[in-house]
């Protein structure tokens, strides 16, 4: 049997940064490709950090809409979990390369230099379990990000038809009081009119009663002299005996009086019918305005459309991080069983088997430190970057709610200024 070499590699987990040229130690074991450089990871946490601030951006612009509040913080909420998931399934997948690369490894590789192949094939089977476990986590996941991103995608629908439903409404009370509007000029211009032909036939009335109570003073003075004009207009009225010319035109000026009062009396009606009309209209009209200013503006329901569907391409993104991370266990799942069966054969084929096991635990070495890294991104913002939701966005003054925009476009804009996932966002 050929020499063991006398220096076998390092196989702890290491927390330093590696270089791609890492990824290909030996061309016929590298582990899918170079989508595990730390180039790669580090695409995860822009795009965590724009998933947190998308969220809060979207909250922010909500206030006034308590269903679509709920709707948002509902989903930002899953999302902070589905990051606290994540966090702990590549928590998993670093412990799990540590005892494979500094536990099980050894003892496996101890066990074919003693020639023990029972107690080899029963530390191969507990690897097996161990990354079983592992993968069935990392597909758990995957499924997890796609139900999440269809529930941002319901979300997104649920605030386009609130949009829909919020602009009606405003059309429709615009339309409203723009007739109620209408309708109260209407009646305050024929308010006007009745109160013009009040005035009118009132100076009428006036006319005619100083016309009569001229007439009946000289039939009073031709028939009793001068004294008799000091009596009172209606026993003038009483006690005068006049011709039939005097007797025909008191009739006439009666008659006129009492045609005059009885117009009078119509406009009267007329005039409070108007006013009774005009009060009631004047009410509706308020309250139309009242409830006008109670719906809220749809104007920032854009901002949140755009910064929903771009959480969903983020969200897409880190799915197929969870993709990799499952074909690169399923990757290293046959690198670590490549050779198993030479087990059968271990005087013969001993170093072959252990250098293949050498090779696995680099790969899983690697595998674990970019595990490491990842699940530092996701631990950040699973704790801290969702406690915005505490506060409601309705009770921000117009100051506070401008301050936390700027804020979040100003973060935004920093996390990169090219490319940006919320180049449609503007100001």
């Amino acid at each position: 049997m050929p020499a063991r070499r006398a220096k076998k590699p390092k196989l702890e987990i290491s927390k330093s940064k590696e270089t791609s040229a890492s990824c290909s130690i030996n061309t016929e074991l590298v582990v899918s490709d170079c989508s595990w450089s730390p180039e790669f990871i580090q695409e995860l946490l822009p795009a965590a950090e724009r998933t947190a601030l998308l969220y809060h951006l979207s909250y922010l612009c909500l206030g006034g809409f308590p269903k679509l509040e709920r709707l948002i913080r509902e989903r930002a909420l899953e999302t902070q979990m589905l990051f606290g998931s994540s966090e702990a399934v590549l928590l998993k997948c670093v412990g799990t390369s540590s005892n494979l690369v500094t536990s099980l490894f050894p003892m496996l590789m101890k066990a074919v230099e003693k020639n023990k192949p029972v107690l080899a094939v029963k530390y191969l089977e507990k690897a097996r379990s161990w990354i079983d476990d592992i993968i069935r986590g990392v597909e758990d996941m995957v499924k997890r990000y796609d139900e999440q991103n269809h529930s941002v995608a319901s979300c997104t629908s649920d605030v386009f038809q609130e949009k829909k439903e919020t602009e009606e409404k405003l059309q429709k009370h615009t339309e409203e009081m723009k007739s109620l509007d209408e309708a109260v000029k209407k009646l305050e211009d024929e308010l006007k009119e009745v109160s013009r032909d009040m005035e009118s036939t009132q100076n009428r009335i006036d006319g005619v009663n100083a016309e009569l109570q001229e007439h009946m003073e000289k039939c009073s003075k031709r028939r009793h002299g001068i004294l008799r004009a000091l009596v009172p207009f209606y026993a003038i009225i009483e006690d005068a005996k006049m011709n039939p010319a005097e007797e025909a035109k008191t009739h006439s000026l009666k008659s006129q009086l009492s045609g005059l009062n009885s117009d009078k009396s119509s406009l009267q009606r007329k005039e409070w019918d108007i006013k009774v009309r005009l009060t009631d209209l004047q009410l509706k009209l308020a309250s139309s305005k009242i409830q006008l200013g109670v719906i809220p503006s749809p104007v920032h329901l854009n901002d949140v459309q755009q910064c929903l569907s771009r959480i969903m391409d983020i969200l897409i993104q880190l799915k197929k991080f969870w993709e990799k991370v499952g074909t690169t266990l399923d990757t290293l799942k046959k690198k670590t069983f490549v050779n198993e069966d030479l087990i059968d054969d271990l005087e013969d084929m001993k170093e072959e088997f252990l250098e293949s096991v050498e090779a696995a635990g680099q790969y899983w070495q690697r595998f674990g430190s970019c595990c490491l890294r990842a699940q530092g991104i996701f631990s950040i913002q699973s704790r801290d970057a969702y406690k915005f939701l505490q506060i409601n966005p309705s009770s921000l003054s117009p100051g506070e709610w401008q301050k936390q925009r700027d804020s979040i476009m100003k973060k935004l804009s920093n996390i990169s200024t090219e490319d940006s996932p919320i180049a449609a966002v503007t100001e």
